[in-house]
């Protein structure tokens, strides 16, 4: 544990256990598993707030519970980042998956749309 929550439980040792059950419900890997949509993942390895572990351990998990094929997703690490993990190129990055997954799919005897093009920010 670090970040935030290792602060407030240097200070509140005895409060450990309640803490992390109530960080038990707030589970990224446990939304991941449950995705459809294509998807970026951003890691800052020096990411104090989420530790990097759970950015990957998100990704590895992502679709997994759909019943479905795993959604189309990627991965950037950023060495050198923290919390906010490469904003400046991941956020052109996660635009491309984006629209990629929302232009176009195979389906039944053609393709279908299933939602609009995307566009990278200005």
């Amino acid at each position: 544990m670090n970040g935030e929550i290792a602060q407030y439980l240097a200070d509140h040792r005895e409060a450990e256990k309640a803490v992390r059950r109530t960080l038990s419900y707030v589970d990224g890997v446990s939304f991941a598993r449950r995705a459809s949509a294509p998807a970026h993942f951003g890691i800052g390895l020096c990411d104090t707030v989420c530790p990097p572990s759970t950015g990957f351990a998100a990704y590895n998990q992502y679709g997994a519970a759909t019943g479905r094929p795993t959604p189309a997703r990627e991965t950037h690490t950023h060495p050198f980042n923290g919390h906010e993990g490469g904003e400046a190129s991941h956020t052109p990055a996660a635009a491309a998956v984006a629209r990629r997954g929302a232009r176009v799919v195979a389906g039944g005897s053609g393709r279908r749309r299933v939602g609009p093009a995307l566009t990278a920010p200005r």
